[in-house]
């Protein structure tokens, strides 16, 4: 079995914008030395190899900051009439199953991810979607990560075709941009040059009438076949977090890979 890790590596990076920055303090194995002679242990009994234990601690990291799976909770406080999950509550059973590539790298900048354009792809491969798959949009933009143009450029999901997912069965689902809907700066502005208020995050909050967790700031997923692996994405369990940083990888079977060798 290979696996093919889909997270982005949580490090500073000073292209992110404030709101995205992470700050983590690496500490050196000498500096604890002193903690531990506090905690009792005197100097001449260290292990004579012992330098200190190497620390870290990180100071700053919002839950979406870096590749994260989002609960309903983050879309709204009620999801189909009852009070949102929280990501402590999302059942681990969404988590992990079969996986389901469907390639989106086509769609320009600003252009959004319709139904038509979901149907299109599974029929050109003679693929079907089965209930509890884990979908995974590619759009080519994790090749932004690190840049400035990170959180202003890609394409989106449409409220449509997200909810178009969650109909076939689908309950986790993700994307290899920074959010699952069309850039922010650019809905902002389309919503204030339209009036129309309706138009703003409008897939995220298909999760008020629709029960659904995705996935943003994926990785790798060139790395992927189309189908034939399953994905594991279990995110912190944070108490009454809106999201929480995961570890997504993807699990590809041998058989997979010799067929297509």
């Amino acid at each position: 079995m290979k696996i093919v890790d889909l997270s982005k590596t949580i490090a500073y990076n000073p292209g992110d914008p404030f709101f995205m920055k992470v700050k983590i303090k690496h500490k050196a194995h000498r500096k604890s030395r002193w903690l531990i002679r506090a905690f009792g242990l005197p100097f001449r009994l260290f292990p004579k190899v012992f330098q200190g234990w190497a620390d870290d601690e990180i100071r700053k990291m919002g839950v979406h900051s870096t590749t994260h799976l989002d609960a309903p909770w983050h879309y709204a406080p009620t999801s189909m009439g009852k009070r949102a999950k929280t990501i402590d509550e999302v059942p681990l059973e969404w988590c992990y199953g079969e996986g389901l590539v469907i390639d989106m790298k086509h769609k320009e900048d600003f252009d959004a991810i319709t139904v038509e354009d979901l149907k299109a792809f599974l029929n050109k491969h003679k693929l079907k979607i089965k209930p509890n798959t884990i979908v995974l949009i590619k759009t080519g933009r994790d090749r932004l990560m690190g840049t400035k143009a990170f959180f202003k450029q890609g394409t989106g999901m449409s409220a449509a075709a997200t909810a178009w997912l969650i109909d076939q069965g689908v309950r986790v689902m993700g994307i290899d941009q920074w959010g699952w809907d069309l850039p922010l700066p650019y809905l902002i502005k389309k919503a204030k040059e339209s009036n129309d208020p309706n138009l703003f995050w409008e897939a995220h909050l298909v999760g008020v009438e629709k029960e659904y967790c995705h996935m943003e700031q994926l990785t790798n997923l060139d790395a992927l076949p189309l189908t034939g692996f399953k994905v594991a994405a279990f995110p912190l369990k944070i108490k009454g977090a809106s999201a929480g940083p995961a570890r997504v990888v993807a699990l590809i079977e041998e058989s997979t890979l010799v067929n297509r060798q």
